[in-house]
C-alpha cells in the first residue's frame, strides 16, 4: 500500500524541495509524478533498469546507458527521446511498447510515445499513433506527445492542419489542446513554425472554432498561440481578436482574448 500523504501530496515548488521518499516510489515506478520539479528529478535509468528486469530484457541496459551517456547535454526531455528511440532500434515487439503505454508510471508512457516518434511513418499515421498520448491524463505525457511529433508536422504542415481541424471538435479537452498546441507558432521546449510566424492564417481552421471553448486548458493553449503570432504578425491578432470581440460576448472568448494581446498591450 502506497501511504495516503505520498498519493495525496501536491508536489514541490523547486528541486531542492523534492521528498526522498517520494522519489522512491517514483524511481520504482509506482506513482506517477505530479508536477514538473518531480518530472524533472526523476532517475530514468534507475526506472529502466527495474522495466528491463520485467520485461526479462536486462541485457539490454548497457545500450541504453550508452545511448544516454553519448549525449552531449543530457536533460530529462532528451533522455526520454533517448530512451524511446533505443527502444525503437532493440524491438519492433508489441507488447513491449503496450506494457510501456500502460505503465502506472508516468514516464514509461513518456518513453513509449518517443518510440513512436521515432519510427518512419505519415503524418497521417504518427498522428492517429499519438493521439492516446495526447489524451493521456498525465500533462508529461502529453507535453511528449508533442515533443515526439513537431518536427513533422512542421514538415507536412498543411496535412496535420487539416487533421487537426477534426480533432478540434473532439470532446475530450486534451485533444482539443493537443491540436493547438503542437502547431503554436514558437511554443514551449520545441521548434518554431516559422510558416505559422509568417502566416497564421494558415491555421485558421484550428482556432476559429475554439474561440469560445470552455476549458481552461485548451484556453490558456489558444491565447498562448495567439500571442505567439503576435510578435510577428501584430496586426493579424488584433484584427482576429476585435473579430471574434464582434461576434462573441462570452466570458471564455474574453478571456482568450486578453491572454492574446498580452504582448501588443505591454
Amino acid at each position: 500500500m502506497i501511504p495516503e500523504h505520498i498519493l495525496s501530496r501536491k508536489g514541490p515548488r523547486s528541486l531542492k524541495d523534492i521528498n526522498p521518499e517520494v522519489m522512491d516510489y517514483i524511481n520504482n515506478g509506482r506513482i506517477e509524478t505530479v508536477n514538473l520539479m518531480e518530472w524533472l528529478a526523476v532517475d530514468q535509468l534507475k526506472l529502466l533498469k527495474l522495466i528491463l528486469e520485467d520485461l526479462d530484457k536486462s541485457h539490454w541496459y548497457d545500450s541504453f546507458c550508452e545511448a544516454v551517456g553519448n549525449q552531449k547535454k543530457p536533460t530529462a526531455n532528451s533522455n526520454t527521446k533517448v530512451i524511446g528511440s533505443t527502444f525503437t532500434q532493440l524491438t519492433n515487439d508489441t507488447t513491449i511498447i503496450e506494457y510501456l503505454s500502460m505503465h502506472a508510471s508516468d514516464i514509461p508512457r513518456c518513453w513509449a510515445a518517443q518510440y513512436y516518434g521515432a519510427i518512419e511513418m505519415s503524418i497521417t499515421e504518427r498522428l492517429h499513433t499519438m493521439k492516446p498520448f495526447a489524451a493521456d491524463t498525465h500533462f508529461g505525457v502529453r507535453e511528449v506527445a508533442i515533443l515526439a511529433t513537431k518536427e513533422y508536422i512542421i514538415q507536412d504542415l498543411d496535412s496535420a492542419i487539416m487533421i487537426f481541424s477534426n480533432w478540434i471538435k473532439n470532446e475530450d479537452e486534451n485533444i482539443r489542446r493537443y491540436a493547438v498546441e503542437a502547431t503554436r507558432p514558437i511554443g514551449v521546449w520545441t521548434k518554431k513554425i516559422d510558416a505559422l510566424k509568417e502566416s497564421p492564417e494558415k491555421a485558421l481552421d484550428i482556432l476559429e472554432p475554439l474561440k469560445s471553448d470552455t476549458s481552461k486548458y485548451v484556453k490558456d493553449s489558444l491565447g498562448n498561440w495567439l500571442n505567439d503570432a503576435s510578435k510577428s504578425r501584430p496586426d493579424w491578432v488584433q484584427k482576429i481578436c476585435n473579430r471574434w470581440k464582434k461576434e462573441s460576448n462570452s466570458k471564455d472568448t474574453a478571456y482568450i482574448i486578453k491572454k492574446a494581446l498580452r504582448t501588443i498591450n505591454k
